[in-house]
């Protein structure tokens, strides 16, 4: 229950922290429209909207508005609006996710993967899935698709295949300027978020 409402208790915190900025001078940084009410930008491939007062967030999926409050989706979703430099830009150069962090994340990387397994299981749908969020077909690795996630910037997921010696794999690459767009923890919520729309459309 702790641990459960200290995640909630991090969400205000973000939602609080948005409602200082000059809503304004966001929407001018990243070219967005806004009303009397909400926010509007474009986050994993789908319309979102931030409320101006409250700070909430829903995103328009399957032609409907839906609430988009999870931790991970607010923490993302936030940083990338409020703290995204102005002078943002991508480099076109890949970098794998652990070589932007320390030895101590490099390790959760290289854990046995339920997700790389489900989706070597069905690789023809994984690559299906990706392609219904915009993602574009990159010849490294068995599969992999590069995901919009906000603005220009994207995700390269990396499918490696497992067999009797090895665990299928996944491996997680930004541009070399991610850090222009997200902080590198913030790299980590935003993961589990691609992970789970693909498993939406894979569904």
């Amino acid at each position: 229950m702790e641990r459960r409402d200290n995640y909630a208790i991090t969400v205000q915190r973000a939602k609080a922290l948005f409602l200082e900025y000059d809503q304004r001078l966001l929407a001018r940084k990243l070219g967005a429209e806004m009303d009397g009410e909400f926010f509007y930008t474009t986050f994993l491939s789908e319309p979102c909207r931030i409320h101006r007062a409250t700070g909430d967030i829903s995103r328009f999926h399957r032609g409907s508005w839906v609430e988009a409050n999870s931790y991970d989706e607010v923490l993302t979703l936030l940083d990338l609006v409020c703290d995204s430099k102005e002078d943002r830009h991508l480099s076109g150069r890949w970098k794998n996710m652990r070589d932007f962090g320390h030895g101590f994340h490099q390790s959760l990387l290289e854990q046995r993967d339920p997700w790389a397994e489900r989706f070597q299981a069905q690789p023809e749908t994984f690559a299906r899935a990706c392609e219904s969020l915009g993602g574009e077909k990159y010849p490294l690795g068995d599969v992999a698709y590069s995901i919009p996630v906000f603005d220009d910037l994207r995700l390269l997921i990396q499918l490696w295949f497992g067999d009797e010696e090895f665990p299928a794999q996944l491996r997680y690459l930004w541009d070399e300027n991610a850090l222009m767009y997200l902080k590198y923890e913030t790299m980590y919520y935003a993961v589990p978020l691609v992970l789970n729309r693909i498993k939406e459309c894979m569904e």
